[in-house]
């Protein structure tokens, strides 16, 4: 239901701003993306887990807010990480 070690350093590295960035808002977005595309997967087989279902709401307000404030300091690379990820434009 987590995403791996591995992949966490694979998204990590194809996103990272700097060597060791990890804090960038474009690092945090796709980590988020990842775990939320984990947690629908486990959604579709688990319909009634409300507990996940509160968590993945939370994750996508958080995506959200950190979305709308890189649309705000820096739309170039909003539209960038949004076409990279295939997230929606709002």
């Amino acid at each position: 239901m987590t995403i791996t070690k591995d992949s966490k350093k694979q998204i990590i590295s194809d996103y990272a701003i700097k060597k060791w960035d990890t804090w960038s808002s474009e690092v945090q977005i796709a980590i988020l993306t990842a775990r939320i595309e984990n947690l629908k997967d486990h959604l579709a087989e688990h319909k009634k887990d409300n507990h996940s279902r509160r968590w993945i709401i939370l994750m996508v307000a958080k995506r959200r807010k950190m979305l709308n404030y890189l649309k705000r300091k820096s739309p170039e690379k909003f539209d960038e990480i949004a076409q990279k990820l295939k997230i929606r434009k709002a």
